[in-house]
């Protein structure tokens, strides 16, 4: 195999920094990368938990004026993560998550922030670091949308460049008058550069300047092609579907492993779910549900959103509690959802378990303990907890959107696909569709044999990033051999 070098961008990586998908997948593919001769290397911002991790770092180079003030890049590793970090004080430590503030706005200076995380890309590009010069700058979603547009303006020969959308409701829009203190030329301003409805975006910047573009799954791929599921970039990525594809997403599964995971209560194989009941009733526990074998406990990780569906799976609560179901919810979010989830939750005690917040330990248990794991997305790039619920035995019902379609392989659509089915899939996405498959669910779980096929089916499927990983590597190397 040709030796492949890349230079991953990306403003989050499990297991440092993690906010959504986008820190698993940018945690996980450089590692599964290995095996295909692919040698990347993740630039991230110098958040203060990554400096807390980034122990003997070697500082590459140091600049008196980086954005507004001191900053160095630094190399160093992580988990078996290779890392470039852009140390920028007065840009990245801050308290909140990497975007917004402890109250939940946006930072003011985002466009700053991640402009310069993007520069610095390119300059690494050019050859910044002399003994780590990319073939590829792979840039993840619109944080570092503008390292291809650099590449693009200054001129110079350059690696090849790939787009990774995860989100399109995600455009990283600013005003233009930012354009000239980011280091741009004026002329980046057009409707053919990074103009977008009056301001910019860096999102449209790296659609429109990278030599090829992928989102995380195949469904997606052709979803934002079209007006609706585009969001304002239907038509530039119509213009440009030849270089558009798709590729799922896979998980970290020595992570997502329910042999050896060390946050379930008890720990279990595909070849024996019996510890699934143990670990059901410590769910239920939690949750302060009725302890029960035979109620049909649904879980549910996510943000609370529309995007998410959640909104639908509140109006489907009344089927919920007459199918004699169980729910446990972990997810944060939209107030009136946190509210509304919560009020619902005293209202049916034993039957309606809450958790606003996130926690990583109590996500791995509702995977291992809950019967089914619900997604109802109004659209879903790809999604991963569907992916792990199959590594753990919990039958996954989805929406028939984006990656849901995708992974899941519905329990009417079996013989038709040649495939085992792994769960249930619901269209069009409302919220009587979703309750109508609830009780399709529901009459399957009490069916013991077809309930364990659907469970067997979702153990043998391969969730691994071993596969899509070679997705990528070809892709690299498609780029180098067509611009040799």
């Amino acid at each position: 195999m040709t030796p492949v070098r890349v230079l991953a961008v990306a403003s989050e990586v499990y297991p440092i920094v993690k906010t959504g998908g986008l820190a698993d997948v940018a945690g996980a593919l450089p590692i599964a990368l290995k095996a295909h001769g692919v040698e990347m290397r993740t630039l991230m911002p110098g958040y203060p938990d990554v400096m807390r991790v980034l122990g003997g770092a070697d500082e590459i180079r140091r600049w008196p004026d980086y954005f507004g003030g001191p900053g160095r890049l630094l190399a160093g590793s992580h988990d078996g993560l290779d890392l470039f970090v852009l140390d920028v004080p007065h840009l990245y430590v801050r308290p909140g998550n990497p975007y917004v503030t402890p109250e939940g706005v946006d930072w003011p200076d985002n466009g700053v922030r991640f402009a310069a995380l993007s520069r610095i890309a390119a300059d690494i590009g050019h050859g910044l670091v002399p003994a780590f010069v990319p073939d590829v700058v792979h840039a993840h979603d619109w944080q570092a949308g503008l390292a291809p547009a650099y590449l693009h303006y200054d001129n110079r020969p350059r690696p090849a460049t790939v787009m990774t959308i995860h989100n399109m409701a995600y455009q990283g829009k600013f005003v233009p008058e930012l354009i000239g203190s980011i280091g741009l030329p004026w002329r980046a301003y057009g409707v053919n550069d990074l103009e977008y409805f009056g301001g910019i975006s860096f999102l449209k910047a790296g659609l429109q300047f990278a030599d090829r573009i992928t989102t995380v799954s195949p469904t997606y791929a052709q979803e934002i092609q079209t007006d609706e599921g585009g969001m304002g970039f239907g038509g530039l990525l119509r213009a440009r579907a030849n270089v558009l594809s798709g590729i799922l997403n896979g998980i970290d599964v020595s992570v997502w492993n329910p042999q050896e995971d060390p946050h379930i209560a008890y720990r279990f194989g595909a070849e024996d779910l019996t510890f699934r009941a143990a670990n059901k009733a410590v769910l239920q526990q939690q949750f302060n549900l009725d302890s029960s074998d035979e109620a049909p406990l649904l879980g549910v990780i996510s943000r609370l959103s529309w995007q998410k569906g959640l909104d639908l799976l509140l109006e489907a609560i009344p089927t919920i509690l007459r199918e004699g179901m169980q729910l446990a919810l972990l997810g944060s979010g939209d107030r009136d959802l946190q509210d509304r989830y919560q009020a619902v939750a005293r209202a049916n005690p034993g039957r309606i378990g809450v958790v606003i917040g996130y926690d990583e330990i109590m996500a791995h248990l509702i995977q291992a303990g809950s019967d089914a794991l619900i997604v109802p997305s109004r659209f879903e790039p790809c999604g991963l907890t569907q992916l792990c619920a199959l590594r753990y035995g919990a039958v996954p019902i989805v929406s028939r959107v984006g990656g849901l379609e995708d992974t899941i392989v519905d329990i009417g659509d079996a013989d038709k696909s040649g495939r085992d089915a792994t769960g249930f899939k619901f269209a069009p996405v409302t919220a009587d569709a979703l309750a109508g498959t609830l009780r399709k669910a529901n009459i399957a779980f009490h069916d013991k044999l077809t309930w364990r096929r659907l469970q067997l089916s979702g153990l043998a499927t391969d969730v691994s990033w071993r596969n899509r990983a070679g997705d990528y590597a070809a892709l690299y190397r498609g780029l180098m051999t067509a611009r040799a």
